[in-house]
Formats: C-alpha cells, sequence, structure tokens
C-alpha cells in the first residue's frame, strides 16, 4: 500500500460546510468510476447511484435526513442505493440481507475517499427516513437508499481528527 493511499486514507474527514462552486463532470464521474471499481460479492455490482444537483430536490433529501440542513450546501449529492435481488441471484437470503449492504458500504467508502483524493470534502449520511427519500427520487420499489453523500468544496478548512479507539479495545489476536 502506498504512503499516498494511506494518507489520503487518514486524511479524509466528513465535511459539513460547503462552497457552491458545482463540480466538475469530469470530476463527478472520476469518483464514480473509483466507487464503481469497489469490491462486491461476486462482482455482483448489487448498486445504482442517484445523482441530485436539483437544489429543491437536495433541500426535501436534507428534509428526509432530519433536518441536516447542510447537505443542501453541497452542489451534488450521491444517493446509494442497493438492489438486493442482484445480490439475491446468486447467494440467496445471505446475499439479500448481508453481502448487498456490504457491497453497498464499499462503494459508498470508495466514493468518499475518490472524493477527498480529488480535494472534495464529502459526508456519508445514513441516518435519514428511507421511505421519504425514495418517493423523492422515485426510487423503484425493488432499490433501497442506503446512503447520501453530499459532496462539494469545503468551506473553509477540515475539521480536527476525532481521536480513535486504540487497539487494545478493537483488535483481538486469534480468539475472543
Amino acid at each position: 500500500m502506498s504512503r499516498e493511499l494511506i494518507s489520503t486514507i487518514l486524511g479524509r474527514r466528513s465535511i459539513r460546510n460547503f462552497l457552491p462552486d458545482p463540480i466538475p463532470d469530469n470530476d463527478l464521474t472520476e469518483i464514480l468510476n473509483a466507487g464503481f471499481a469497489a469490491p462486491s460479492a461476486g462482482n455482483c455490482q448489487p448498486w445504482r447511484v442517484v445523482v441530485v444537483k436539483d437544489a429543491s430536490c437536495q433541500k426535501q433529501l436534507a428534509s428526509c435526513a432530519g433536518g441536516q440542513t447542510f447537505m443542501a450546501q453541497a452542489p451534488v449529492i450521491l444517493v446509494v442505493c442497493a438492489v438486493a435481488e442482484e445480490s439475491a441471484r446468486r447467494y440467496g437470503s445471505r446475499g439479500e440481507e448481508l453481502y448487498v449492504l456490504q457491497d453497498t458500504a464499499a462503494l459508498t467508502t470508495t466514493i468518499l475517499l475518490a472524493a477527498h483524493a480529488l480535494g472534495y470534502g464529502s459526508c456519508w449520511i445514513g441516518a435519514f427516513n428511507e421511505a421519504g427519500v425514495a418517493k423523492t427520487l422515485r426510487i423503484p420499489k425493488n432499490m433501497r437508499p442506503v446512503a447520501m453523500i453530499p459532496i462539494g468544496r469545503l468551506d473553509g478548512g477540515p475539521p480536527a481528527r476525532r481521536s480513535r479507539r486504540p487497539h487494545s479495545e478493537v483488535v483481538v489476536q486469534d480468539r475472543f
């Protein structure tokens, strides 16, 4: 693993202050392409991503997220949707209940890192009313919105890194 990659991982922060500057299409495409390179069980790629640039729609999404109004400041909100049936076809109930969520989490994480690598801020939003988001975006019934990611240029500096739990609390050698 290159030091540059480690630096990108360790330097990423959840950003909640965005400039209104639009993201060039080529940067957005590069971020999405990086995300689509994320691993998925059996290479099923059981995801869809809705690119939301419409300000009115963004405000509705922020409302669905408990009034997290900072989301609507970002020029783009990506909404990651899980397509459980695509995982279930190959892996049955385990694919439908677990792998699809793991796969979309890998996609979301990769998008966050790619955005940071290109100089953008982002934030993983998981606290939202799924039905409200689905209705706002007219998401088909066979898909489930699982994450929203506002992305944009930072307005000000990044927040300080929050402390992480020490290895002694989270790493177990061989067995519990």
